[in-house]
């Protein structure tokens, strides 16, 4: 799996803003990576020593789209957590 196939983009939202204050970002990245590879795309790309991976999948909700029952996708995010002294700025683009 390519590294920018890991990885998909960034999560911006006030609980992934809480947990940057423990040093740690939030990821969307693919539903079937697991932990090293998420840990090494992460230190591939930005460059950064990665200390710990926890991930959550969010399962899709049952939604209505024109009158017709849909389903959203499952959602997989990865929280990193970061070594002392290293940061990563998700508010501009790789």
């Amino acid at each position: 799996m390519n590294t920018y196939d890991v990885i998909r983009k960034p999560i911006i939202t006030e609980k992934a803003t809480l947990a940057s204050e423990a040093n740690a970002v939030v990821f969307e990245v693919a539903i079937d990576a697991n932990k090293p590879q998420i840990k090494s795309a992460v230190e591939e790309l930005f460059g950064v020593k990665v200390r710990a991976v926890n991930t959550t999948i969010t399962k899709g909700k049952a939604k209505r789209f024109r009158g017709q029952m849909g389903r959203r996708k499952d959602v997989k995010k990865a929280y990193v957590t970061l070594e002392e002294g290293n940061t990563i700025d998700v508010t501009t683009g790789l």
